[in-house]
């Protein structure tokens, strides 16, 4: 089936604009570099997710207090996968990262999963690789281009919480920084930047329309950046009934109507959203607005097989085996393994 593929890149520049190239293609994300498989977020895991043959590694980022762009989900270290320098579990929370420099991140060792943690028990098949760090975002460039592969891409996610807006930087200075570590190694063309905090993609939109932006959504009693950021009871919650939201950078649902129509207003061209909570009437709409779907994190093999079904144009996954065990069931085309070492 003729898609439009994941290698739409927005060319909007000045006045100019905006051209999507149109192939076959489906985007399988390797979600924090497989971390179903390998510590995520690290060279191991990356390197994990191109050896098995994907087209894009997920990944987040976070800014240490001397400027460096690492690799990591959170904004400080967490305790189910950090041990200290001292080799012992952290017990709480770590330090936040932009209060450390580079240098002492790498005190911290996340290559094991802290054993009888909920994390654990959620990912049992996670291969430990003790002496593993936290990386800079160039590492995995580099790794990249060590391996040859000159087609992966690249989606990374801002890691900017308005509710803890002490966490990180500022969406603005943190946008600009990650734009110029990605035009720096030349891959701005290869990489998309996502986010919850839609804050961050209006700065790339603006200041770097090159690099594709991708709008993350979830609508559970956990998190909610739709509605509030404190949770609703359902994902169908009615757009009157949705307070404003803090996280969507002035785009609200009840001015709107529905979060796909929410992402084309704030200048989306990719849709992200928790797979829970999309609906064929969803997929269907996003499709109608010229939106790609691309939901994340989809796991159990039942879960990619109905997901498949709702002809997404991608799937994120901690298991990227086995979204590709579904594809080649199907007859889809599968990216090609680029084996390379950490």
């Amino acid at each position: 089936m003729e898609k439009t593929a994941w290698l739409c890149v927005t060319m909007a520049l000045a006045a100019a604009s905006i051209g999507c190239a149109t192939a076959a293609g489906f985007d399988l994300q390797a979600h924090r570099g497989s971390r179903g498989l390998a510590p995520e977020n690290t060279l191991v895991s990356f390197a994990k997710g191109l050896s098995i043959g994907v087209t894009t590694l997920e990944m987040d980022a976070a800014i240490t207090k001397d400027d460096v762009v690492v690799v990591s989900h959170d904004p400080a270290f967490n305790p189910s996968i950090t041990r200290g320098p001292d080799g012992a579990w952290l017990t709480e929370r770590g330090p936040l990262i932009k209060d450390l420099t580079f240098a002492e991140t790498q005190r911290y060792d996340v290559g094991r999963i802290k054993p009888d943690s909920n994390y654990a028990k959620t990912f049992g098949y996670q291969a430990p690789v003790d002496g593993t760090r936290i990386p800079k975002l160039s590492e995995v460039f580099d790794l990249v281009k060590r391996s040859g592969n000159t087609k992966v891409q690249f989606d990374i996610e801002t890691k900017v919480f308005p509710l803890a807006p002490g966490d990180t930087l500022a969406p603005e200075p943190f946008a600009r920084r990650l734009i110029a570590e990605i035009r720096k190694a030349g891959m701005a063309e290869r990489t998309m930047i996502q986010s919850f905090d839609w804050r961050t993609l209006q700065v790339v939109r603006k200041e770097a329309p090159e690099i594709r932006t991708v709008y993350l959504t979830i609508q559970r009693p956990s998190l909610d950046n739709i509605c509030s950021g404190t949770g609703a009871a359902k994902p169908d919650i009615a757009p009157a009934d949705c307070p404003e939201s803090a996280w969507t950078a002035g785009f609200q649902l009840k001015e709107h109507g529905s979060v796909p129509k929410m992402v084309k207003a704030a200048g989306g061209h990719i849709w992200s959203p928790y797979f829970g909570d999309l609906t064929e009437a969803k997929r269907r709409e996003a499709k109608e607005l010229g939106l790609l779907v691309v939901p994340w994190t989809v796991n159990d093999p039942a879960q990619i097989a109905k997901v498949l079904d709702l002809d997404v144009d991608g799937i994120i996954s901690d298991r990227p085996d086995r979204v590709r065990e579904e594809m080649k069931k199907r007859g889809m085309p599968l990216p090609p393994p680029t084996p390379v070492s950490p």
